[in-house]
């Protein structure tokens, strides 16, 4: 016995020793490195697959988003699915959610490809918002990913699923930043906002904080201060450095230097002796590949399966799945239902505060969240409240959550410049400018104007924003329109023979708009129209002819209906858009004959019609994803009746307009105030971001007006039945050059005497206002 107890204290400390080796605590470090870490995904699926354990984890920038994820109760799978969903690409890439963008702030599409955006101050000091990706999906993601998770810990990253921390770097101080409590979405927000890429979010205690990876981007020596783990298994997805100067690759290295200054890079040995490394194969991969998951992803598993060996021999613990998926789905369960009780505004004066708070309606006493979604992207469908940032968070007290809204002033002041250059001569410049001020409500005034020899147009407009239920705005404005069709000679060539028709058009009216959905818009308008045309009765016209002039003045009264989901204003290649309109018109023809007319007298003659129109066009991608095809349709039906003359009626008709450059033109045969239309287009990627794009229309005309034979008719006549069909086609190439706009080239071919064949090359948007009876 005695022998024992001499011998159990260093029995008693063998235990002690070898008890840590049984029970070895891993940490996993996430670098940052932005698309490239996606990979991060790939190498959680194979830890956990082959039952490595993880207990802790910390990341920086996107392994902070990766890490707080797995933090969260999120497994390795749903990560995959949430980041290859389609929808992650407009989260990332700030480009508007289809279905979560609401038209009925949104004007017309404008020809304008540059906009710039200034915040002006009541003692006028102006300040020019950087043009940063848009953050509005991301921030709300993230919020409504992390809020569950962040209320089961209460807002300790101790009690996660897996003990967590990510890093931030506070630039003015010059420190690192260790997040341990308070807001997960807040931190990982922190963690992620890349300078000169992503904009700072304010801090409830003031402070902007900025992308770790500034200072820290391979934060071992944080994870070993934090946690102290037995071992370490870093993932770098970073640049690492170089111990000499790389002579044979600092031309290739060239481009990304700034990338390379941006943030701390990696030390190879930081993860300790016994720690694994692990530098999954990025080369050709970039910062912002991130439409690239699916690779990047497998990247990281391959890295991961090389290392699998030196992994399962120094980590001998193993984690039990069945264990690890029974106390994940314990967490997720713990986390309250998605009930909102309060909606708090923060930022903005007392009685814009107020505006804001009517954007979230809610049903009995409590939101969901579909009203809080719903409220948030009203909210930033207009650009005055880009700069908006959401918060979710649990209040015990009444058990329920709360969601807040740091919101402040973002552009009060807006410009847009675009300009339109072609090979025949519709060159245009495009200038608007937008300025809006709230109260209890928004209000905004803009102007804008177009000038070229073709198309010159001015328009002014105010408008009234009125939160509510079902938002709505009041728009009174003023359009003026001049056309100027012309004949010119040769593919490039400026020279101007005769102006055969003059068109200018004159509308004052307002315009009552709601959204009764995402995506859609319903209008109501009254509008006084004052239209003039100056053309020539035949086709040979001199110098010193003096042309007709038909003038028709009256009122017109319209309800449309709109839904667009392009993903461009112009040479759309996804999405679909609908449009159905009513409209009524009345109004008098004053007509004067000029010297190409048979009559000698003036006349006048009242009109009155109802038209109804509908356009459809949907596209659909192809198996291949760098195809696509789309089918448009369109229908017109008029009760308009003919004018005083032939050129009047069609200057007066509605025109079917298929192709990119068909308002450009002035083809008689396709106006008529009643027609259907149908067509097929068909785009592919080519040579990266060269798209071919071909298009074919068939449209047909009922009771058409056609020009008489007998020279002394000239009021035409109407035509019984259907005219024959007529076909358009055009093929080309176009490319994207953002910002300015596509730069293309078509083969045309109208089905009209005056124009058969024609090439035609553009660069920047082709696009006007609409005349007053459209």
């Amino acid at each position: 016995m005695r022998k024992l107890y001499r011998w159990l204290p260093l029995f008693l400390l063998v235990l002690l020793v070898q008890g840590p080796v049984r029970a070895q605590r891993v940490g996993v470090v996430l670098s940052g490195g932005g698309a490239k870490g996606l990979a991060h995904v790939g190498v959680l699926k194979v830890l956990e697959k082959n039952h490595i354990p993880i207990d802790y984890i910390i990341g920086t920038s996107m392994g902070s988003v990766v890490g707080a994820m797995y933090a969260a109760g999120y497994s390795p799978t749903e990560i995959e699915k949430i980041v290859a969903d389609p929808q992650f690409q407009y989260w990332v890439s700030g480009k508007q959610l289809e279905d979560k963008a609401f038209n009925y702030l949104s004007a017309d599409p404008s020809p304008g490809s540059l906009h710039v955006g200034v915040a002006i101050d009541s003692a006028f000091r102006t300040r020019v918002t950087p043009n940063l990706v848009n953050d509005v999906n991301l921030n709300f993601v993230l919020a409504k990913l992390l809020a569950p998770s962040a209320a089961v810990a209460d807002y300790n990253f101790d009690q996660l699923f897996v003990p967590f921390r990510c890093l931030a770097a506070e630039v003015f101080t010059r420190k690192q930043v260790i997040q341990r409590e308070g807001s997960l979405a807040d931190a990982v927000r922190n963690s992620m906002a890349v300078p000169l890429v992503f904009r700072p979010i304010r801090n409830p205690d003031g402070r902007y904080l900025f992308d770790g990876g500034i200072y820290n981007n391979f934060p071992t020596d944080v994870m070993r201060a934090e946690f102290k783990p037995d071992i370490i298994i870093g993932v770098n997805v970073g640049d690492v450095a170089y111990k000499q100067y790389p002579f044979k690759k600092d031309d290739e290295l060239l481009a990304s230097t700034l990338v390379f200054l941006g943030a701390n890079v990696a030390d190879t040995t930081a993860v300790g002796p016994n720690g694994i490394f692990i530098q999954p194969d990025l080369e050709g991969f970039g910062a912002t590949d991130f439409d690239k998951v699916r690779e990047l992803i497998e990247r990281g598993t391959k890295s991961a399966q090389d290392k699998l060996p030196l992994m399962l021999s120094r980590i001998q613990r193993r984690s039990d799945t069945v264990e690890l998926a029974q106390r994940r789905s314990e967490f997720q369960n713990r986390a309250p239902k998605p009930v909102f009780k309060s909606v708090t505004v923060q930022g903005l004066k007392a009685n814009q505060n107020a505006y804001v708070r009517r954007f979230f309606q809610r049903e009995g006493r409590s939101y969901t969240i579909d009203d809080i979604e719903e409220g948030y992207y009203r909210l930033a469908a207009d650009d005055f409240f880009r700069n908006i940032y959401p918060r979710i968070r649990y209040d015990k007290a009444q058990e329920g959550y709360n969601f807040s809204l740091d919101a402040r002033q973002n552009n009060n002041l807006s410009a847009e410049i675009g300009f339109l250059l072609s090979t025949r001569p519709i060159d245009n410049i495009y200038v608007g400018l937008e300025y809006r001020f709230l109260k209890s409500l928004l209000y905004s005034t803009a102007v804008n104007v177009s000038l070229g020899r073709f198309y010159n147009a001015g328009q002014g407009r105010f408008r009234m924003s009125v939160p509510a239920k079902l938002p709505y705005y009041i728009e009174p404005s003023i359009t003026y329109n001049n056309w100027s069709y012309q004949r010119t000679g040769g593919l490039l060539g400026r020279d101007v023979q005769n102006t055969l028709i003059e068109q200018s058009d004159l509308s004052a009216g307002v315009q009552l708009g709601i959204s009764p959905n995402f995506r859609s818009r319903v209008t109501l308008e009254g509008a006084y129209f004052g239209n003039q045309d100056n053309y020539a009765n035949r086709k040979e016209v001199s110098s010193s002819d003096i042309l007709d002039r038909t003038s028709f003045r009256g009122v017109t009264s319209s309800l449309r209906f709109t839904r667009n989901s392009l993903n461009r204003k112009q040479y759309p290649t996804a999405g679909r858009r609908a449009l159905i309109s009513v409209r009524g018109v009345r109004g008098t023809e004053s007509y004067r004959p000029g010297s190409t007319s048979v009559l000698t007298d003036k006349r006048t003659q009242d009109h009155q019609w109802l038209q109804f129109s509908g356009t459809y066009e949907n596209y659909y991608p192809l198996k291949d994803k760098k195809s696509n095809w789309g089918y448009f349709g369109e229908i017109m039906v008029s009760t308009q009746g003919r004018f005083v003359n032939y050129r009047s009626s069609l200057t007066t008709s509605p025109s079917f307009t298929p192709l990119v450059d068909s308002r450009t033109l002035f083809l008689d045969n396709y106006r008529s105030a009643r027609y259907v239309a149908a067509g097929l287009r068909y785009s592919r990627s080519i040579l990266g971001k060269i798209e071919w794009r071909t298009e074919a229309f068939t449209h047909l005309r009922y009771q058409p007006v056609e020009a008489s034979d007998d020279p002394l008719n000239q009021r035409g006549i109407l035509k019984h039945g259907f005219d024959r069909p007529r076909l358009t086609t055009s093929t080309g190439f176009i490319y994207q050059l953002n910002p300015i706009g596509p730069l293309a080239v078509h083969l045309i071919h109208y089905d009209d005497s005056s124009r058969r064949w024609a090439v035609f090359a553009h660069i920047g948007y082709l696009l006007f206002h609409a005349k007053s009876l459209e």
